[in-house]
């Protein structure tokens, strides 16, 4: 089951993403937009309504969470740069998970969402100084995350939603 979940194991918090990751871990938040896409092109309504294990979510509420987790994070990489450490509002992504639109609407209006955010937030991230991305935002139960080390949990967290579908269509 933990395959299940965590399809390319789980995100390390403690270990450091060195300046010459960032570039590579950009390069990756840049192109999920299109793999994903590409991932969910064929699917019927009935496979986008489908689990991609027991007790996961739906192909159709992954890629809504996606965009909704992305939004939450270009927004606080914005933060981390205009104030001093801030500390961020977490969300329940479960109950969002839930919600009307993430449970029905048509998952090419996420995707549509995800390619421009993710356009704007890598030129964002490739403008960043040595100094700026050691900028932090603080997260009430992780603690002080840098900007680099949010680099690599976005780039990880695209990368392995984008492994529950794939897995799940057998990609």
């Amino acid at each position: 089951m933990d395959k299940l979940r965590y399809p390319i194991g789980q995100f390390n918090m403690s270990e450091d993403v060195s300046l010459d990751q960032v570039e590579n871990l950009i390069a990756q938040i840049e192109v999920l937009p299109r793999l994903l896409a590409d991932s969910v092109k064929d699917l019927s309504k009935e496979q986008l309504n489908s689990s991609y294990r027991p007790g996961g979510w739906t192909i159709r509420q992954v890629v809504h969470h996606i965009a909704d987790s992305h939004m939450n994070g270009y927004i606080r990489f914005k933060l981390a740069l205009t104030e001093n450490n801030p500390t961020i509002m977490p969300y329940n992504e479960a109950l969002w998970a839930e919600l009307e639109d993430a449970r029905t609407l048509p998952v090419e209006v996420s995707l549509k969402l995800i390619e421009t955010l993710h356009e704007r937030w890598a030129f964002l991230m490739r403008s960043l100084s040595g100094t700026e991305l050691n900028c932090q935002f603080r997260h009430p139960e992780a603690g002080d995350v840098s900007l680099r080390k949010g680099i690599g949990l976005y780039a990880w967290h695209g990368n392995h939603h984008l492994a529950h579908i794939t897995n799940y269509i057998g990609l």
